[in-house]
């Protein structure tokens, strides 16, 4: 049809939605072949969604996807800096950027660039041409350089918000109408295209401006008027500057195209033309959901995996659908899905609460899942409403189940050992009903079958698994509770809304435990699993539950100590420096140290700060005391407002504890982190950090006490790099460090030089986390050239290490993958990059078995560690790295101490016969610093 009125032109950002897809994704190789198409993958579900979202009378009559093409326009003929600062593309984004063309035509979409202008002018002209033509248009982007388009017909949409923009939208950003956009940008400039604009001028201040006078040219012009001085100078001085940037944001709507708007027409897309490219780019889901909806055969994709591969099974099933989902209001409903559960054998649960602490947080309700297709939602919280958005304190709302006899009925089938519950992060769940006296067992947790498959390769949320292994979107949850100040609790939800949302949570949690469980035996993980990943969640959670006790009263005379030592502290700044300035201002320091002090080194970012990062900050402490001070400054900062100050806020009022959550799926190695609030990274290398320590203590009649692995990683390495000199000296318990001093720099053991020691240990401990000679160096303080011949030294001297290093990069090149000792896969989706991505990848290759390995000795400890002390008066309350922490009834050191220490030494057996002994040391006190 010829485009006139009553058409509707819509123009996608292509870049923009390439740039999202590469993003919020992770890296995604083609098993046949190893190439990149991760951004590839996340564009064609884009604009999948795209295709199915747009239908109906709104629907779009012409459409088309606008690219950039090349990085040099005509912009960059008026201003050879234009875009100068601009990131690289990422190496492995090179190689999609021309399957993304492919994809646009083989949906059938009009796909669309022109060299020497950028897809931002294109977009322009035709919606210019649109507009004249009596049409409407739709730009699909956040791009604010495309505001300036805005009205007459013209509006955005930004897809990742489902946000639209018009006039009023950009009035909110830029403080005038879409046709002074242009002025505004001209005087605010853009560090991000390295647009000057006028130096000192934000965009509030240009927007006052422009309103002001009406336009940039008369302001220009009348310049002379402006009654602040530093102002009026700077639009006289940099008129021409500011011109031009004028020029550099103007977009073109002009240009001349070799295409017109009745060749973006939409088509449908084409099976034989869509389906075989999908399955070429081997999309195994994507390409079976759009064979069904197109009424076609999906392509059979050869299954040829690399190793270490993901492989996804896809299950024939139909489409989740909310209609199927009941609400259970009564027993008798209840009883129902009581007997289908016992029928089955397993079931999925999920529980909505109204908060994220599952120390605090009330239940809101419970759902349920046996089969695809069926699943309910159990009321049994949610707040009765007196109006549109208002709730009673304490009313509940009508058509619920009674909490306490909905809980009777459901304890005897959570608690029976013949019923399999599954849950993703069950762990959350768990707690929740432990409060309420129901002891969840057995389980299976999808979130952990995921890690245990894939850990490295992408994300374990629901959210995101179901979009790669469902290709379902799942009803976000802001768009029940909101965001920001407006948010509600989950109590607050008509039961209707709720009811479809936690179903779905339930269904989808099913649905992935099907995918994801036989996955297992296939891809030989499954004693990873069963030994390492499910029964470690219930040990968590009964150690989150037990909390450990701080002392209110240490962590606020610490917080006032903090205070007056940085206020000395800054007083001994301002003195070295002349004069009073924000510490805590990186752009203030960076003016002191490079603009007034004229120290070298100073790097300004793109706002035109100077860098003032810890790593110039300590190569600056060598040349003058001021940067040394502020880093005194900064670590007391931090240590305040994360620790002393923070903590206080997280005890628990009913327990007096503070209760850290530790999340299994952190770290792609199997190391646990600990969150709401951090407990790992507590500095104990200061005496302020280890201080902190003091405030975690045992309650009265108790003691802590810490078992910690000795150099748990060296003696991995040992083994598995079979270093007989490291073997020998662990086996006859030697100082390893200056043993290995000994060995490098021929000096004897006796009498040794203490800074030798050091430059051993900092050696022994890099070389594991494949440090390079200029990290050694910053961390020793020497020369480069030193430092790197100290590790061309340590490698001489020991060659198995270098044989494992080759041997492991090679391992992972040919697998995507590295395991540890007892098969834990750890995935290196970029070992093959290159640039300065490459060498990260191989140092995480080559650390992540041993650092794994460590990590799944402790596991293996925490698994055993609560039926060795059963019958002790102990419990187990912290990990921390290679730590365990332990409150024991006083006068029971002894023993508990011999029990963990027995399980901790022998944890790796028999899996795995260590070539050197684990040795456990342990310390006891009435706080965790003495313990430790």
């Amino acid at each position: 049809m010829a485009f006139g009125k009553g058409c509707h032109l819509h123009l996608i950002d292509g870049s923009a939605f390439i740039f999202r897809a590469y993003h919020a994704l992770p890296p995604l190789t083609r098993k046949s072949d190893g190439l990149p198409i991760g951004a590839v993958a996340g564009f064609c579900n884009m604009l999948h969604r795209y295709v199915e979202g747009n239908t109906g009378p709104d629907a779009p009559t012409h459409v088309a996807v606008i690219f950039d093409k090349g990085s040099h326009t005509f912009r960059n003929d008026l201003y050879d800096l234009y875009k100068a600062n601009r990131e690289a593309m990422p190496e492995d984004l090179r190689p999609q950027m021309p399957l993304t063309r492919r994809a646009t035509e083989a949906f059938n979409i009009a796909c669309k660039e022109l060299e020497g202008f950028e897809a931002d002018d294109i977009i322009a002209t035709l919606s210019c041409q649109a507009r004249e033509a009596g049409g409407r248009v739709t730009i699909i982007s956040s791009d604010k350089d495309l505001m300036q388009l805005v009205g007459g017909g013209v509006e955005m949409l930004d897809a990742m918000k489902n946000t639209r923009i018009d006039i009023e939208g950009v009035e909110a950003k830029f403080g005038v109408g879409p046709d002074r956009v242009v002025d505004v940008q001209a005087l605010a400039g853009d560090s991000v295209d390295n647009v000057p604009g006028a130096p000192g001028i934000g965009i509030k201040t240009a927007a006052l401006l422009i309103n002001e006078y009406g336009s940039l040219e008369e302001l220009l012009d009348r310049a002379e008027e402006i009654k602040q001085p530093k102002r009026r100078q700077t639009l006289i001085e940099h008129r021409a500057q500011i011109e031009l940037s004028k020029r550099l944001v103007q977009l073109d709507c002009d240009m001349v195209l070799d295409f017109t708007l009745d060749d973006l027409e939409v088509q449908e897309p084409d099976p034989d033309t869509l389906l075989p490219f999908l399955a070429e780019m081997e999309f195994r889901t994507l390409t079976k959901r759009i064979a069904d909806g197109l009424g076609a055969e999906a392509p059979v994709i050869e299954d040829t995996p690399q190793p270490g591969s993901e492989a996804p099974v896809a299950l024939d099933l139909p489409p989740i659908d909310h209609a199927n989902y009941e609400i259970v209001r009564d027993a008798a409903a209840l009883q129902v899905w009581i007997d289908r559960i016992q029928d089955r054998g397993h079931v999925a649960v999920d529980t909505e609460t109204t908060g994220l602490d599952e120390m605090r947080a009330d239940l809101v309700g419970i759902c349920l899942c046996t089969d695809p297709g069926a699943a309910c939602y159990i009321p049994l919280g949610h707040k009765a409403g007196e109006g549109e958005g208002l709730f009673s304190s304490d009313a509940l709302a009508e058509g619920q189940m009674d909490m306490e006899q909905a809980l009777e009925m459901l304890k005897p089938v959570l608690e029976d050992p013949a019923i399999l519950k599954i849950g993703q992060n069950m762990k959350y769940d768990a707690k929740i009903l432990a409060r309420l006296n129901i002891s969840v067992a057995p389980i299976d947790d999808t979130m952990l079958l995921s890690y245990a498959l894939n850990a490295g390769l992408h994300q374990h949320g629901m959210d995101a698994l179901a979009e790669r292994y469902l290709s379902h979107s799942c009803v976000p949850i802001k768009e029940l509770i909101g965001t920001g100040k407006s948010q509600i609790t989950f109590d607050k939800v008509p039961v209707d809304k709720a009811a479809t949302y936690a179903a779905e949570d339930a269904e989808v949690t099913l649905r992935l435990w099907q995918v994801l469980k036989p996955r297992l035996h296939r891809e030989r993980v499954t004693t990873v699993y069963e030994t390492l990943e499910r029964p470690l969640s219930p040990v968590l959670a009964r150690m989150e539950m037990s909390g450990i006790k701080v002392d209110r009263d240490t962590l606020s005379r610490m917080s006032n100590a903090f205070s007056q030592k940085m206020a000395a502290l800054e007083a001994e700044i301002h003195e070295l420096a002349g004069e009073r300035f924000n510490v805590g201002s990186p752009k203030q320091l960076g003016e002191i140290l490079f603009d007034k002090m004229g120290l070298e080194g100073g790097k300004k970012g793109k706002t035109g700060a100077y860098a003032t990062g810890a790593d110039i900050l300590e190569d600056l402490a060598t040349l003058h005391d001021l940067p040394g001070r502020v880093l005194d400054w900064r670590q007391l900062s931090k240590l305040k407002s994360t620790y002393t100050d923070a903590l206080q806020d997280h005890i628990n009022p009913e327990t007096g504890r503070v209760h850290t959550s530790y999340v299994q799926t952190g770290a792609n190695t199997g190391r646990l982190a600990s969150t709401d609030p951090n407990l790992q990274n507590i500095p104990v290398r200061s005496d302020e950090g280890r201080r902190i320590r003091e405030a975690f203590v045992a309650e009265e009649g108790k003691v802590l006490l810490s078992l910690d692995y000795s150099q748990i990683e060296l003696r991995i390495l040992a083994h598995v790099a079979q270093i007989d000199a490291l073997k020998q000296a662990f086996a006859e318990g030697q100082d390893i460090h200056a043993m290995t001093a000994s060995e490098m720099f021929n000096v004897p053991l006796e009498g040794m030089d203490p800074m030798i020691r050091r430059q051993a240990k900092a050696i022994n401990f890099g070389v594991i986390y494949g440090i390079s000679g200029f990290g050694l160096a910053r961390n020793l303080r020497i020369p480069r050239a030193e430092a790197q011949g100290f590790i061309d030294r340590y490698f001489e001297r020991f060659p198995g290490i270098r044989a494992y290093m080759d041997a492991t990069v090679e391992f992972a090149k040919s697998r995507s993958y590295v395991e540890t000792l007892f098969g834990r896969r750890i995935h290196t989706p970029e070992i093959a990059a290159k640039g300065p991505r490459a060498g990260f990848a191989k140092r995480a290759a080559i650390n992540a078995p041993i650092q794994g390995t460590a990590a799944d000795i402790i596991r293996r400890a925490m698994v055993r560690m609560p039926d060795a002390i059963a019958d002790l008066p102990a419990t187990m309350l912290l990990q921390v790295h290679d730590e365990l922490v332990f409150e024991v009834a006083d006068g029971a050191q002894d023993d508990v101490i011999a029990a963990a220490r027995k399980v901790m030494e022998s944890a790796a057996e028999p899996a795995v016969k260590l070539d050197v002994p684990l040795v456990v040391d342990a310390g006891q006190g009435a706080n965790w610093a003495q313990a430790h």
